[in-house]
C-alpha cells in the first residue's frame, strides 16, 4: 500500500481527521448560516486587494461563497474518510494561501512574522498529499487494496 509504517499511517491518519474536522466544522458553520459572506472579509484584503476586492463584486461574490462554504466543507469529508486526498489536500493549501493573502498586511501577521494558522495549514496539507494519507485508515487506501485483487 504505502511506504510508512503503520505507526507513521497511523498518525499521518489522525492528523488528516484532525485538520478534516477543523475544515468540515468551518464549512458546515457558514452553510448553516444563512446572513454569512465573505464579502467583508475579501474587502479588507490587506495583501492584493484589488484582487480580493474583484472577487467581493456583487456578480461574483454568490459563487465565491459557494465555493468557500462548500470547499471547506468538501475537504473536511475528503480528509475525514480519506478520499481524494492527494486532490483536495493541494486544492485545500491553495485556498489556506488565499486566506493568508487576503488576512495578513505582509510580512506582519497578528501573531509574529510571516507565519499565520494558514501557512500552517497549507504545510500540513501538502504534508498529507506527500504522504498520501488517504491510504491509511482512509478510503483511499480501501480502493487501493481492492483494484490490487
Amino acid at each position: 500500500m504505502g511506504n510508512l509504517t503503520k505507526t507513521q499511517g497511523t498518525a499521518a491518519a489522525v492528523l488528516r481527521f484532525l485538520l478534516g474536522w477543523v475544515f468540515f466544522y468551518a464549512g458546515v458553520t457558514k452553510i448553516l448560516d444563512a446572513s454569512w459572506s465573505a464579502t467583508g472579509f475579501l474587502e479588507s484584503a490587506k495583501t492584493f486587494g484589488g484582487f480580493y476586492s474583484f472577487l467581493a463584486h456583487p456578480l461574483l461574490i454568490g459563487l465565491v461563497n459557494v465555493a468557500n462554504e462548500w470547499g471547506l466543507t468538501l475537504l473536511g469529508l475528503s480528509l475525514i474518510f480519506g478520499f481524494w486526498v492527494r486532490l483536495s489536500s493541494l486544492l485545500g493549501a491553495i485556498l489556506m494561501i488565499l486566506y493568508y493573502f487576503a488576512a495578513n498586511n505582509l510580512p506582519l501577521v497578528p501573531n509574529g512574522f510571516l507565519i499565520d494558522e494558514h501557512i500552517i495549514y497549507a504545510a500540513a496539507l501538502l504534508l498529507l498529499r506527500y504522504l498520501n494519507a488517504g491510504l491509511y485508515l482512509g478510503l483511499d487506501g480501501w480502493k487501493a487494496a481492492r483494484e490490487s485483487d
